[in-house]
């Protein structure tokens, strides 16, 4: 199985995949079964569920790409990590810390998403 700093990295890639195939092939690579994805905006169970909810945010901000803010931090079958949301090479208007819990086979089962910057409306 993958490291936990490859499997959250494949867990971001699937959030930057835009062609529905593919990202289908990663969400079932990374996430396991039954998952469930949790954050203040959203509340989703299923590998179905999860790629809508991609897809939405594809669709809410066309151009933007999700990636790593910083480490990885893992103990146990619990791993935290902080992401951003933002154009390529330039400051991320969006930063949120996920906290995922891991199968027995090192996929996704659980994600607790918070935002911690989000651009103020217009």
């Amino acid at each position: 199985m993958n490291t936990v700093q490859q499997q959250i990295e494949r867990y971001i890639a699937a959030w930057n995949e835009t062609d529905a195939a593919a990202r289908r092939a990663v969400i079932d690579e990374v996430f396991a079964e039954g998952a469930a994805y949790t954050d203040p905006l959203a509340a989703v169970e299923g590998r179905d569920g999860i790629d809508a909810l991609i897809a939405g945010a594809q669709q809410q901000f066309p151009g933007l790409v999700f990636r790593l803010a910083g480490p990885v931090d893992a103990h146990h079958d619990i791993v935290r990590f902080t992401w951003e949301l933002g154009p390529e090479g330039a400051e991320a208007p969006v930063v949120g810390f996920d906290v995922a819990v891991l199968d027995a086979d090192g996929r996704i089962a659980k994600v607790h998403g918070f935002l911690d910057k989000v651009p103020a409306a217009a």
